[in-house]
């Protein structure tokens, strides 16, 4: 039952090139900093990326991008990563854009083993329809395009259908754990988080203190341990802000 890893380089170990893996976090908010920064110095590629966005170019899943290891995302949001924009422009980048709602939902569904689900957001859109650009050839023009989803209507209204997601793997960032698991977020930095444990077929916890087992209270847990198979203590948490906005 202790799940307690040494360190995040020994938890990320066997994520092999070519795996999917989830990752919490929202811009740059409660990202699990240590395993990406860990997955940066393997020697694994070819990885998809399922994360509300991308980081910035020196921080997060951006440095994984810059080093070449990603080969698709799944996001809700890039617009801070010029390196993000230029991968997917010259072809290098598959890029599957999802409405951010959407997003979360169709992790929490991944988690909860609901095949798909009907969601009035996109209907009617290139979302439903298809046509969108997942990854563009050399010459700028679209390699593959977003097929089209299957829409019902509902008392009077359009829906598409979205597939859940789920992964091979899962990252997280955690405030506290038990070496049971058991997590509890701080704050904005829950975020994508709890989705994300409850999606991956092994989900990895960082966390900022590790506590004895019983000392959470039950009723103040978010993710209960039984979702999270590694948990590990992090260090050097930056915990950086993408944009800092001050009064004169």
């Amino acid at each position: 039952m202790d799940k307690v890893f040494k360190s995040a380089r020994e938890a990320v170990a066997d994520i092999p090139s070519g795996a999917t893996v989830l990752a919490g976090g929202f811009g740059l908010c409660g990202i699990p900093e240590n395993c990406i920064r860990a997955l940066s110095e393997r020697d694994v590629n070819d990885l998809t990326f399922v994360s509300n966005n991308c980081g910035v170019d020196d921080f997060g899943l951006g440095i994984l991008l810059r080093n070449k290891q990603i080969k698709k995302m799944i996001s809700s949001y890039v617009g801070e990563n010029k390196e993000f924009e230029r991968q997917y422009l010259s072809g290098e980048l598959e890029v599957e854009l999802c409405p951010q709602g959407t997003l979360a939902e169709r992790l929490r569904a991944g988690g909860a083993g609901i095949p798909a689900f009907f969601t009035p957001t996109g209907a009617g859109t290139a979302v439903s329809d298809g046509g969108l650009p997942l990854r563009y050839a050399a010459d700028g023009s679209v390699a593959k395009a977003s097929p089209k989803k299957e829409v019902r209507e509902f008392d009077g209204r359009s829906y598409v259908m979205e597939r859940a997601i789920t992964g091979d793997f899962a990252i997280v960032k955690a405030w506290k754990g038990d070496r049971f698991g058991n997590l509890v977020y701080r704050h904005t930095a829950m975020n994508f988080n709890p989705m994300v444990a409850t999606a991956g077929k092994i989900t990895i916890a960082e966390v900022e203190e590790i506590v004895d087992v019983g000392a959470l209270p039950p009723d103040h847990i978010h993710t209960a341990g039984i979702f999270v198979h590694r948990i590990v203590l992090g260090e050097r948490f930056e915990k950086r802000i993408e944009r800092r906005t001050v009064s004169p």
